[in-house]
């Protein structure tokens, strides 16, 4: 019987046989990785690898998405040592995740930054690692599916929640946060006939064939009826999740660069979340997280719930015999 009173182990991020279970550890202290798993450059054999891109050049309004993963990471360790809500059970008793630090660029080339992101995360594909990934600015989006695309040899459903349809012109060129779903269609990384964009609240000129669930439409929905649509367009299809923050309401992610209100509540997404396990899903990324218009951790504890689920999700589907890596 474990002695109550025993110390915690503390930095069990730093233990690289640390795979299973919890980590058991006081929220105010250790290594923050993400949810307090081990931390291993090269994802250390994990089928699920969490990483963080602090990318912070594209922005088109508040910058500060640089210290997204950090902030992240920092607010999931409250999210560490008790059954996961609302699945009731560890996920990592049935996955194993480490997390695998960030993503390095020179952010004084910013012209080469789209294709580090590309190479780093083709080498943790080439592992057969399925990639969680901190954001970071939208555009890390684009780098990721090419390299996600070019494993997979084929194009994949994109679910992207949102408050903006990230569709503007593109001359193939930009490193732009609201142009890398415009090079995604040109480029043939996603189907338009599979893909969703959820809680849009701004209008933008191009739609290249997405089904677009507004704001107003996805809470007329709620979220067993979003999930029903989502899993409807996207079938069978390999899927990427893509959740920008900002697809929740400004009182629940205050923390954003680019706030509408009108949006999703933190219950909502991830109530709409945790309804998608039937998705074949490859890929998320929870982006656009900005520490300095944050209050108490809303908008990084928002992020770091988003993943936590989305990991209670590919731990449900394994537990159901569905294949998790990649």
């Amino acid at each position: 019987m474990t002695d109550p009173l025993a110390p915690r182990p503390v930095d069990r991020a730093l233990d690289p046989g640390f795979r299973h279970g919890q980590s058991m550890e006081p929220n105010y202290s250790g290594a923050s990785s993400f949810l307090r798993r081990r931390y291993a450059k090269d994802g250390g054999g994990a089928e699920v690898v969490v990483w963080g891109v602090p990318l912070d050049v594209t922005v088109s309004n508040r910058p500060g998405t640089r210290f997204g993963p950090r902030a992240i990471r920092a607010a999931s360790t409250i999210l560490d040592g008790d059954p996961l809500y609302p699945f009731n059970a560890d996920p990592f008793e049935t996955l194993d995740v480490a997390d695998a630090g960030d993503c390095v660029f020179d952010y004084g080339l910013p012209a080469g930054i789209p294709a580090a992101i590309e190479a780093q995360a083709a080498r943790h594909y080439a592992r057969g690692s399925h990639l969680v990934t901190l954001g970071g600015d939208h555009f890390l989006t684009y780098p990721i599916l090419k390299a996600l695309v070019a494993k997979l040899g084929a194009p994949v459903a994109l679910v992207q929640f949102d408050a903006h349809q990230d569709t503007w012109d593109d001359d193939g060129t930009r490193v732009d946060h609201g142009t890398m779903i415009t090079r995604a269609v040109k480029d043939g990384l996603i189907r338009v006939d599979r893909s969703v964009q959820v809680g849009i609240r701004t209008h933008a000129p191009q739609d290249y064939g997405i089904r677009i669930i507004d704001g107003f439409a996805a809470a007329d929905l709620g979220p067993k009826g979003l999930a029903a649509a989502i899993s409807e367009r996207v079938g069978d299809a390999p899927a990427y999740v893509t959740f920008d923050i900002d697809a929740l309401d400004p009182a629940f992610a205050p923390g954003t660069g680019t706030p509408v209100c009108g949006g999703l509540t933190s219950r909502e997404a991830l109530d709409t979340l945790r309804r998608l396990g039937g998705l074949d899903l490859r890929g998320f990324d929870v982006v656009e997280v900005s520490p300095p218009y944050d209050h108490a951790e809303i908008t990084a504890l928002a992020g770091a719930s988003l993943a936590a689920c989305y990991l209670g999700v590919l731990a449900g589907r394994k537990a159901q015999g569905a294949a998790v890596s990649l």
